[in-house]
């Protein structure tokens, strides 16, 4: 019975802090991208049949005005239906005569080209916003040259003079010896050299000051190098919140774009070195690396979580670029093509590709699936 219970209380956490920030990160990176194509639709008078946020059959849908807007069980991605999309399938609905103008396939390569690229330009929008929104409301962090993390506890290890004494995950050091702690490096450098010896630490939980007397221990650990060096603890770990400056709108902005640019830059770095075998295929991960990594940021707080979603979102931009049939970038190739060739490209081989582009999509699936996997039963 109490095996059934843990597991009924494990899937309720899980749930609720993987899952559910899982559903929510990918469906604002969803919305966004279908979003794009849509008002790029729009712009240019295309007719919008539907816009979908995830697969499969509908929660609920509604129809306004001349296109049906849906909510799906599968949240794993969405969809802009537009007039005459399906033009090189067979089995393409007829369109009717008065709206023959407004359909996709009979727009200019350049348009359909803006429409198609839509998608993936506002998801890399998103990230420069979400990064504006972290500047702007928590400024920059601190980094000299590695980040500086603010006084709280994020873990007192069991045992440890600091559980013995009475410090708890939460506490906010306030002062130790009565000299105050602006970040965690100041706690460092008071116990350095008082191993064995009283420390009086103050500390804030929540709205009380509370005074603890804990005795830091000698200990020996390994350094960068692999060496044994001794060093002095009192078994607390930083709660990882970073130390922020503050910045004005103007700042935020120019951090916001050159961070953007900066990371956009890296993503695409990394899928060459992919490509050249310089970075492992084992570090790629899915829904189920983003589910695990979403349950942490939301426990550290907004800005953990709005950097995060911002580089997903980069990430979700740059693969929908690649020229893979199927996927944006693919169909912004056939475009290119036609574009220089000046008709489309035959209905045989775009269906060829789409069936080529489609296998390479459940490879790379099968592939990230497997890593998250594996990274569940291995540390």
């Amino acid at each position: 019975m109490d095996i059934l219970i843990n597991i009924i209380q494990n899937s309720g956490k899980i749930f609720y802090m993987n899952i559910i920030p899982t559903i929510i990160v990918l469906g604002i990176m969803i919305f966004f991208h279908e979003l794009g194509h849509f008002l790029a639709a729009k712009f240019f008078n295309v007719k919008v049949l539907k816009f979908a946020l995830g697969f499969g059959p509908k929660i609920v849908s509604r129809v306004y005005g001349e296109t049906e807007y849906s909510l799906r069980y599968i949240p794993l991605g969405g969809f802009v239906k537009m007039l005459g999309e399906d033009d090189f399938t067979e089995d393409a609905p007829p369109v009717d005569e008065k709206d023959t103008i407004r359909a996709f396939n009979n727009q200019h390569p350049l348009k359909r080209i803006a429409i198609v690229a839509a998608g993936p330009v506002f998801n890399l929008l998103l990230a420069f916003f979400l990064f504006f929104c972290l500047y702007s409301i928590f400024g920059a962090p601190q980094l000299t040259p590695e980040p500086v993390f603010t006084s709280e506890i994020g873990l007192v290890n069991e045992g440890s003079p600091a559980e013995k004494a009475g410090l708890i995950k939460g506490d906010i050091v306030k002062s130790v010896e009565g000299k105050e702690i602006i970040n965690w490096a100041d706690i460092r450098k008071i116990i350095e050299n008082r191993a064995g010896l009283p420390v009086n630490i103050t500390v804030a939980r929540g709205n009380e000051l509370l005074s603890f007397t804990v005795i830091p221990e000698e200990s020996v650990i390994k350094n960068e190098a692999g060496e044994d060096v001794k060093t002095v603890l009192i078994g607390v770990i930083n709660a990882g919140k970073v130390v922020y400056t503050e910045l004005g709108i103007a700042e935020a902005f120019k951090r916001a774009s050159s961070i953007t640019f900066s990371a956009i830059k890296e993503t695409c770095l990394v899928v060459v070195k992919l490509f050249q075998g310089e970075v492992s295929i084992k570090t790629v991960g899915g829904p189920i690396m983003i589910g695990q990594m979403a349950g942490i940021v939301v426990q550290k707080g907004l800005d953990y979580a709005l950097e995060f979603m911002a580089i997903i979102s980069i990430s979700l931009g740059i693969l929908n670029l690649f020229p893979i049939p199927i996927l944006d970038g693919g169909v912004i190739l056939f475009l290119l093509i036609e574009l220089v060739i000046r008709k489309p490209v035959s209905i045989d081989r775009r269906e060829f590709a789409q069936k080529i582009g489609f296998s390479i999509l459940l490879l790379l699936m099968a592939v990230v699936f497997y890593n998250d996997i594996l990274r569940l039963f291995t540390k």
